[in-house]
């Protein structure tokens, strides 16, 4: 299978590589793949809409709920938590700029086959 291809201004031909996904377990939210991208390809949603396994969500190894001590009555709320998601990933151009920015190495990107 042959993968997209472009030519730079100088003439030299590259692979772009396209987002695939985020490792949203890993993203802080900081918007900052979001500002740098030309194409609008990302949105902020809610932590607790996106797809993550929770500390809470795992049991111990004698099969006991994980429990922190803390229950849900701590003084921080959990409705500002924010996660970036890709929303337009058809619209990527394949430029790298998130991967780039991103201080956690959240993104996974790979090279387009084309079919002929």
């Amino acid at each position: 299978m042959n993968v997209i291809t472009g030519l730079t201004r100088g003439g030299e031909e590259y692979t772009p590589e396209f987002v695939m996904e985020i490792k949203q377990s890993n993203c802080i939210g900081c918007g900052r793949c979001f500002k740098v991208c030309p194409r609008d390809v990302f949105e902020l949603i809610d932590r607790e809409d996106a797809d993550i396994k929770e500390a809470d969500d795992y049991e111990d190894e004698y099969g006991d709920d994980y429990e922190d001590g803390y229950g849900d009555d701590d003084e921080f709320s959990d409705d500002t938590s924010m996660v970036m998601s890709i929303q337009n990933g058809m619209d990527c151009i394949g430029c790298g700029s998130c991967a780039r920015i991103c201080p956690k190495k959240c993104f996974t990107h790979a090279p387009q086959g084309v079919e002929a």
